[in-house]
């Protein structure tokens, strides 16, 4: 499908993702951050723990107001959050350094609770019959966008401006950038009148069969996505292999290069075959798993994250849109951030668990995931014979 084919909103829309993907690598400098600062892998891992554990009433509390907020409104509030943690990050200095840090993080894990509203947005904005093409330009450029952000920022921040003073004041810059990204949100975003608003009143939705093995893999993947997560390839990469952020945004890169050939592998597929693809996927990620518990030199490091990033992408499409065809519209913003808070559950104490394995051995993590991904394959294939 041509860019210029798709809904002028839907455009918009993924422009600012493109707009916003560099600065995700935040995500990365935060525990880098931490480990500079005298942190261990399972300290990083008990902290990141403890946040989620506090957002639990965090998630009852903003539930009773999240069906009276308007999408857009709710992506202001994610990208306000979202610079108020940099900001927060910014302070981390001394004996404030602690409840900086906290206070960041919590602001990061309270915006987190606003992400269905993305899906909400693409459920509204994304037409139905070609929803799949539009998610491939929805995941290719915002990746473009990356690999060059990270490349330049990995190399500022893992060659050039190496000290906690200046990962400060980048944290500080990130957080004056959300001014602009919320800008363009109220400027360009469409409204999307009464679509936007997300109702109140009570409904009913039945879960079937096969939304109860969607419920599962969510499950399921969510374990085993959260058993290797940043904290622990930057522990391999930085404190094992001994390099710097730079190498590490170098597998990000890999990672969005896999991606960005995948978006177009994807686009070729019939939507009839996605049960298929999605085992498939799986099959692929499970070899990075693979590959990556057997502590890996970094060539094979890159290889291995190419090859999850390349199953992971595949899959996303497809993966979504049976999601979607499972939840009506008007509804999207409120069962999508049921299933978000029931993966969340999932994952409360994750980053414990895979801190406290990377602090045995810094690959054991790897080995975790890979399980949890083989019994995925089995419930993909289950699926392609019952539905």
């Amino acid at each position: 499908m041509r860019w210029f084919k798709i809904p002028t909103s839907a455009r918009k829309y993924i422009l600012y993702h493109t707009i916003v993907s560099p600065f995700l690598i935040t995500w990365y400098m935060l525990p880098l951050f931490m480990f500079m600062t005298g942190y261990d892998i399972l300290n990083v891992g008990a902290f990141f723990t403890v946040i989620n554990v506090i957002a639990v009433p965090l998630t009852y509390l903003i539930g009773k107001v999240f069906r009276k907020i308007a999408l857009r409104h709710g992506l202001v509030i994610i990208d306000l959050l979202s610079g108020l943690s940099n900001l927060s990050y910014s302070f981390a200095y001394g004996i404030f350094a602690p409840i900086a840090l906290f206070a960041g993080r919590v602001f990061e894990e309270i915006s987190s609770l606003f992400y269905p509203l993305y899906q909400a947005a693409e459920r509204v904005l994304y037409p139905e019959n070609k929803m799949e093409e539009i998610f491939a330009w929805h995941m290719r450029l915002p990746m473009a966008s990356q690999m060059v952000g990270f490349l330049v920022f990995g190399y500022l921040f893992g060659y050039v401006y190496t000290s906690p003073h200046d990962y400060r004041l980048a944290f500080f810059l990130f957080g004056v950038v959300s001014a602009f990204t919320i800008l363009y949100l109220v400027k360009f975003l469409p409204k999307l009148d009464a679509k936007e608003r997300i109702k109140t009143k009570a409904f009913k939705f039945k879960v079937d069969r096969e939304f109860q093995l969607i419920l599962l893999l969510e499950a399921i993947l969510t374990l085993a996505w959260s058993m290797a997560p940043e904290i622990v390839l930057l522990n391999y990469v930085v404190n094992v292999l001994g390099k710097t952020l730079f190498e590490v945004m170098l597998v990000e890169v890999f990672m969005s290069s896999a991606s960005f050939l995948a978006t177009f592998v994807s686009e070729r597929i019939k939507r009839e075959k996605r049960f298929t693809v999605m085992a498939v996927s799986m099959l692929l990620i499970t070899s990075w798993a693979v590959l990556m518990m057997v502590s890996p030199p970094f060539p094979i490091v890159l290889l291995a994250y190419f090859i999850g990033s390349f199953g992971d992408t595949l899959m996303f499409p497809f993966y979504r849109t049976w999601i979607f065809s499972k939840i009506p519209k008007d509804k999207a913003s409120e069962i999508l951030a049921a299933v978000s808070s029931y993966r969340k559950m999932f994952g409360l104490a994750v980053p414990l668990i895979a801190g406290a394995l990377a602090s045995v051995t810094p690959t054991m993590p790897y080995t975790a995931s890979l399980f949890l991904y083989m019994t995925s394959i089995l419930l993909f294939l289950h699926a392609k014979r019952a539905f």
